[in-house]
C-alpha cells in the first residue's frame, strides 16, 4: 500500500480534481489518498474565524456566502449526473449550514478549530462523490477517527497505527481510500489540526503507521529544486536527497515540503517522493535513507528571522551562563535556529516575535541585549558538505557584496547557514546559484 497526498492547488479546480482521479487509478497498488482543502479555502476559513473573534458577524456572513457560491460553481463543473450533483449539493448545504449557525453563537477557539476543518471535509466528500460518479470503487475514511495529537499537541505514530489499522480492515476488498489531511482530534477529543502544512504531516504519519511502500507528495512543481524558483530564474530539480538533507531544506525554507513530513517517514524508513500533478511524467525528487551523492545540492532561505545578541562580561569563563539563556527561550516555547558565541557574547536567532518583549525583559539582567529584525537565514545543504573541500572559501568568494551577520558551520554535516539582512536575500540566492551551481 502507498500514500498519495494532493495539495490545495492539485484539487483547486474541477479539472485538476478530474486529473487526480486519473492519477490515482493509473496503477493497481492499494493506496490511501490524502487531500488538502481546495486552494484558498483555508485562508478564507481563517478570515471567517478572525471576523467572528472581533464580533464582525455581518462581515463573516458575507465571506461565508461568497465561499458557498464558489463551491456551488465548483460542483457544477465537477459533476455531470443529476443524482451526484444532488448529493454534492446536500454536502455543501450541511457544511455551510454549520458555518452560518456559528455566526449566531458565542465564538471560542475550539469552535475556530471546527471552522478550519471544513475545507478538508468538503474537498474529500466532493472528491468521493466524483469517484462514485465515475464508478471507481473506494472508501472515504474520516481522519477524525484515527488522526490524533497528545497533550503536547504532538501526533504519535503508534497511537495512529492502533486506530488506523482496524478502520482499514473494516473495508475488505477495497484498495482505494480517501481521507483528509491537516485535521485531527486533540487529547480532549475535540476537533483540532496539525497546523500549516499539516496535510504533508498527515500523509507521512499514515505512511509510517500503515508501513506503506512510499509516501508520494503531489504538488504543482516537479520535485525539490536546487534553489527557490520564485526568486532565481535558472533552477533544476534534485533527483535524490537523504532524509537529513530534506529535513534541513524543508526547515530552512524550501516550501514544497513541510518540515514535519520528514520525521515519521524517516523513523519507519518509508521513501518520500515529491511529484508534480501538472507534469506527472517528471521524475521529481525521491527522499530516502541514502543521499545518493556528496556535496552541495540546494539552497533554501527562511525569512522573518530575528537576531538577538546578549553581551556580558559575566559570561567570560562562567559555566551555566548559556543554560540560563536557553531556559528563557524554553520557558516561552520559542525555538532557536542559529547560535554563535564569543568570549563575552552570544547571538541567537528565532523565527517568531510572539513572546519577544517578554524574552528581552528576562534576558536583560544577563547583559546588554540587542535585537535585529528583518533577517533571513540562507542555508546551503548537501551530503557531508562540512567536509567538502573549500566550501567556505567558495561561499564567501561569491558573496563578497553581501553583509553576512552570522555563520553556522559544523553543527550539521549537511548544512552551512548564513544570517543576512532580508534586503539581500534575492541577490544572495542569485549569487549562490551562479557560484555553487554555475546556473
Amino acid at each position: 500500500m502507498k500514500v498519495m497526498k494532493f495539495g490545495g492547488t492539485s484539487v483547486g479546480k474541477p479539472e485538476r480534481m478530474h486529473q487526480v482521479a486519473q492519477l490515482i487509478t493509473n496503477d493497481t497498488e492499494p493506496k490511501i489518498v490524502v487531500l488538502s482543502a481546495l486552494s484558498g479555502t483555508t485562508n478564507t476559513l481563517v478570515s471567517i474565524g478572525d471576523a467572528l473573534s472581533k464580533g464582525e458577524k455581518e462581515n463573516a456572513k458575507q465571506i461565508i456566502d461568497k465561499l458557498e457560491s464558489h463551491y456551488h460553481e465548483f460542483v457544477q463543473s465537477l459533476l455531470h449526473q443529476e443524482a451526484t450533483c444532488a448529493k454534492a449539493n446536500a454536502i455543501l448545504a450541511e457544511h455551510f449550514e454549520f458555518l452560518n449557525i456559528i455566526t449566531k453563537i458565542s465564538f471560542n477557539e475550539a469552535l475556530n478549530k471546527d471552522i478550519l476543518a471544513q475545507g478538508e471535509l468538503m474537498s474529500t466528500k466532493l472528491f468521493s462523490v466524483y469517484l462514485e460518479e465515475q464508478g471507481i470503487k473506494h472508501a472515504l475514511l474520516p481522519a477524525l477517527e484515527f488522526m490524533s495529537i497528545d497533550a503536547n499537541d504532538e501526533p504519535q505514530v503508534a497511537v495512529i497505527r492502533q486506530k488506523l489499522l482496524p478502520v482499514l480492515a473494516a473495508h475488505p476488498g477495497i484498495d482505494l481510500f480517501i481521507t483528509q489531511g491537516y485535521i485531527c482530534r486533540n487529547i480532549r477529543g475535540e476537533v483540532d489540526n496539525l497546523k500549516r502544512g499539516g496535510s504533508d504531516y498527515t500523509a507521512s504519519l499514515i505512511a509510517a503507521a500503515a508501513n506503506c511502500s512510499v509516501c508520494e507528495i503531489w504538488t504543482d512543481i516537479d520535485g525539490m529544486h536546487n534553489n527557490d524558483p520564485r526568486v532565481v530564474n535558472k533552477t533544476v530539480p534534485i533527483e535524490q536527497l537523504s532524509f537529513e538533507e530534506a529535513a534541513e531544506l524543508a526547515y530552512f525554507g524550501a516550501k514544497i515540503l513541510h518540515p514535519t513530513c520528514i520525521w515519521p517517514a524517516q523513523q519507519e524508513k518509508v521513501p518520500v517522493k515529491l511529484l508534480n500533478t501538472m507534469q506527472p511524467e517528471a521524475a521529481g525528487t525521491v527522499i530516502t535513507q541514502e543521499a545518493g551523492s556528496v556535496g552541495v545540492k540546494a539552497v533554501a532561505a527562511k525569512d522573518g528571522i530575528i537576531a538577538i545578541n546578549i553581551k556580558s562580561s559575566r559570561m567570560l569563563l562562567a559555566y551555566g551562563f548559556l543554560r540560563k539563556i536557553f531556559e528563557v527561550f524554553e520557558k516561552y516555547r520559542t525555538p532557536i535556529d542559529m547560535i554563535t558565541t564569543s568570549e563575552v557574547a552570544v547571538s541567537v536567532t528565532i523565527d517568531s516575535a510572539a513572546f519577544l518583549p517578554l524574552i528581552i525583559k528576562e534576558l536583560e539582567p544577563f547583559g546588554t541585549v540587542e535585537v535585529d529584525s528583518d533577517q533571513t537565514i540562507v542555508s546551503i545543504v548537501g551530503n557531508d558538505i562540512a567536509q567538502t573541500k573549500d566550501i567556505l572559501s567558495r561561499l564567501f568568494d561569491c558573496l563578497k557584496p553581501v553583509p553576512v551577520r552570522m555563520v553556522s558551520y559544523g553543527g550539521s554535516r549537511h548544512n552551512v547557514s548564513l544570517l543576512i539582512p532580508s534586503a539581500y536575500k534575492t541577490e544572495t540566492l542569485q549569487l549562490l546559484n551562479k557560484g555553487l551551481f554555475d546556473l
